[in-house]
């Protein structure tokens, strides 16, 4: 079973990184920060991403589950 989640990032990151992040959507937000969304299907998959993010030197903000019906929990 999947599950979804968003990760806010403190930093900008733009298309030059995607390649670090297949398989996630890249958004921002108006106070400049990164949001990565996507469905991971194990824990691992997630953990993966963070790693990422902490061997980028990027600044993690938050991780949200995010259930069916939209509602996100941090």
């Amino acid at each position: 079973m999947t599950e979804s989640y968003q990760i806010v990032i403190k930093e900008v990151v733009d298309d030059q990184w995607a390649d670090w992040f297949v398989g996630w959507s890249i958004t921002h937000n108006e106070q400049g920060e990164t949001i990565l969304s996507a469905s991971v299907t194990d824990q691992a998959e997630l953990h993966g991403v963070l790693i990422r993010i902490r061997d980028l030197g990027l600044t993690l903000l938050l991780v949200n589950r995010v259930r069916a019906d939209g509602e996100t929990h941090p």
